[in-house]
């Protein structure tokens, strides 16, 4: 079951601290969403890849199912692959 990449968050070309782990780069894209960041740049570990989405969040009702300790508004992360840059 080692089929989990790790895609390292990229600030102005730079790596950050930020380490998203995921099977596919939509997954931490949307992690890295729902902390707030909008220009996402995910390089893959391992590869030469960076994946490169625009991302928002937006506050909206709870879920019909959620738990009564959930908030009625919550956060809801969005993502848009943009391009798939090569280093």
């Amino acid at each position: 079951m080692g089929d989990k990449k790790y895609f390292v968050l990229m600030k102005g070309g730079k790596d950050t601290s930020q380490v998203f782990a995921s099977k596919q780069p939509r997954g931490a894209a949307l992690k890295a969403a729902s902390r707030g960041e909008t220009d996402i740049s995910l390089r893959e570990r391992g590869t030469k890849r960076v994946h490169v989405f625009s991302g928002w969040r937006e506050q909206v009702a709870k879920p019909k199912g959620g738990p009564a300790w959930l908030p009625a508004k919550v956060w809801k992360a969005n993502v848009k692959k943009q391009r798939v840059d090569h280093l």
